[in-house]
C-alpha cells in the first residue's frame, strides 16, 4: 500500500481534465504499454454528466449469491473506518467475487455512507442500485450493470489487490474517472501528469480550431496536424527525463 499523498492542489488540477486526455498524457512518459492500467469496456458510468473523479483505491471484495459462512467477514464499519489508512480521498473499489454477479454491490445507504466518510465515489466489478437516489447525491459510481436486489451481500476481505475491468486495483492506487472510463495514474509520474495536460489540450487545440474555423483544406488539415504533432513531440522530450522507460 502506498504512502505517497499529492497535494490538494495536484488533485485539483487531475480533476479538472477529462480522463482520455490523462491517458494520452500518461502515454508520454512510457511507463507501461499502451493498452494497460484503464478499465474495460466492462466498467461504466452510471452518471456520465459528474465531472471527473480522482481519489485512492480502497479495495474491497463482495459477495451476494449466498448467505456468508462463520463470522471472517467485515461490515460497513470497518470498511470505512480502514479509510484513514490511505490518503484522501478514498475511492471505494469491488471486486465482486460472483460469476455471474448475482446481486447489487451497493445503493443509497452505503453511498451515503461512504460519502459521509469523505469517498470521492465508487466502481464495481458487479453491479448497483437505488440509481436515482445515489444520482442525487451526486457521488460517481461505476458499474457492470444494474441489479434490483441485493441478495445475501457481504464483504469477505478489504484492502487488497482487486480485478476490476482487466486492471489490478492495489489500495491506495491512484485513479481518475469519468464519463469515458476509469484509469489508474502511476503515482511517481501522478504530479507531472497533472501539469502536462494542459499543453497537452493546448496541442490538440491546433487543430480542433482549425477544423471549427470553417474553410477547411487537406493542406490546412496537414499543416494543422504537423503543428499538433510537433507540440506533442516537444511536450513528450519535456517529460522523457521524468520517467523511467518501461515499455
Amino acid at each position: 500500500m502506498s504512502d505517497v499523498a499529492l497535494s490538494k492542489e495536484t488533485l485539483d488540477l487531475l480533476g479538472r481534465y477529462d480522463t482520455p486526455t490523462v491517458c494520452n498524457v500518461i502515454e508520454l512518459f512510457n511507463v507501461r504499454p499502451r493498452s494497460s492500467g484503464y478499465m474495460d469496456s466492462r466498467i461504466r458510468p452510471c452518471f456520465p454528466d459528474l465531472p471527473p473523479m480522482v481519489g485512492y483505491a480502497a479495495t474491497a471484495t463482495f459477495r451476494s449469491a449466498a448467505p456468508a459462512r462463520g463470522d471472517a467477514y467485515l461490515s460497513l464499519e470497518q470498511q470505512v473506518a480502514a479509510f484513514s489508512e490511505l490518503p484522501s480521498p478514498p475511492i471505494v473499489v469491488f471486486e465482486d467475487l460472483d460469476d455471474p454477479c448475482a446481486a447489487a454491490t451497493f445503493g443509497e445507504v452505503m453511498c451515503t455512507t461512504y460519502k459521509a466518510f469523505g469517498a470521492a465515489g465508487l466502481i464495481t466489478s458487479g453491479a448497483g442500485r437505488d440509481l436515482q437516489q445515489v444520482q442525487a447525491l451526486q457521488f460517481p459510481v461505476f458499474t457492470n450493470g444494474v441489479i434490483c436486489a441485493h441478495g445475501y451481500c457481504h464483504i469477505p476481505s478489504i484492502q487488497v489487490p482487486v480485478q476490476v475491468g482487466g486492471v489490478t486495483v492495489h489500495p491506495g492506487d491512484l485513479l481518475h474517472g469519468d464519463c469515458n472510463g476509469v484509469t489508474a495514474i502511476p503515482l511517481d509520474i501522478a504530479s507531472d501528469v497533472a501539469e502536462a495536460c494542459e499543453p497537452f489540450v493546448r496541442a490538440e487545440a491546433a487543430v480542433l480550431q482549425y477544423l471549427q474555423a470553417g474553410d477547411v483544406t487537406a493542406d490546412g488539415l496537414s499543416q494543422a496536424a504537423a503543428q499538433c504533432h510537433q507540440m506533442i513531440d516537444a511536450l513528450r522530450d519535456q517529460v522523457a527525463s521524468k520517467s523511467p522507460k518501461t515499455p
